[in-house]
């Protein structure tokens, strides 16, 4: 059997930033256990599978070690190659998913995807999470994955986390954020559980830190940045229950997996 894939740098400008994602397009759903298997040879954060329905597409998202709920950067890297490889000519993409109906609409080369707000809520601050992050936090929040808030963008920079003990937490992931020098806010992502020890760029986050921030920013539009070692940047609109968040992707490879 012969597969295409494209490897897309989303939240982009230019090749080697943002978040490398892996998209296969298929004409009808495989067994998991390939699709897994797939997304484990790829080593990549993310491998997103599309199929066609009657709406637009399907997507499914698959880190190294296992399938999850939501991914922004799969998504938006699955929408530039739905609108730039696959020939798609409407203006409004349709994905049906885990988290129910996403939207992704095209302006220029600037990709927006409407996602599901994640209000996140305040929780107490766990000795393993301050352990694990070997800095007191401000306050700590908790919605998919726990929000640890500092006060300077320079904490967020020079964390170390151990990420054995992050093991030990109960949530997928652990956010860590802070007021942006350049920019409305910064983070760095963590998910050591699901085979991400750190995320470059992280779409399904910034469902959580979009709502936290425009609270208290008191701002419906924020740009952030995500400060991994490749960095990306997300542009976030709240409203309602929804979060917009828009980026750019781009191509950087494309071939054939034979399995």
């Amino acid at each position: 059997m012969k597969l295409r894939i494209y490897q897309i740098d989303a939240f982009a400008e230019k090749p080697f930033e943002g978040n490398p994602a892996a998209i296969c397009p298929l004409d009808s759903w495989l067994d998991d256990e390939i699709l897994q298997a797939i997304a484990g040879e790829n080593n990549l954060s993310e491998t997103a599978y599309i199929v066609p329905n009657e709406k637009g597409y399907h997507v499914r998202w698959f880190t190294p070690t296992t399938e999850v709920n939501l991914c922004g950067h799969a998504t938006l890297a699955a929408a530039f190659v739905v609108f730039n490889e696959l020939g798609f000519k409407g203006e409004k993409l349709i994905f049906d998913s885990r988290s129910g109906e996403l939207v992704v609409t095209r302006e220029g080369d600037l990709f927006t995807m409407n996602f599901p707000s994640l209000v996140p809520k305040r929780c107490d601050i766990s000795p393993v999470l301050v352990e694990t992050l070997g800095i007191w936090p401000l306050e700590v929040l908790s919605a998919d994955d726990y929000i640890a808030v500092f006060e300077r963008e320079e904490d967020i920079l020079e964390m170390t986390p151990d990420l054995y003990r992050m093991t030990q937490l109960d949530r997928r992931g652990v956010v860590v954020t802070a007021r942006g020098k350049n920019c409305d806010f910064v983070s760095r992502f963590f998910a050591p559980n699901y085979g991400i020890n750190e995320d470059p760029v992280t779409g399904s986050a910034h469902c959580e830190l979009a709502p936290y921030w425009g609270r208290r920013l008191k701002k419906e539009k924020m740009t952030a940045r995500q400060v991994s070692a490749r960095g990306g940047t997300v542009h976030c609109e709240v409203k309602e229950e929804r979060v917009f968040l828009s980026g750019r992707a781009v191509k950087f490879m494309e071939g054939e997996i034979y399995i």
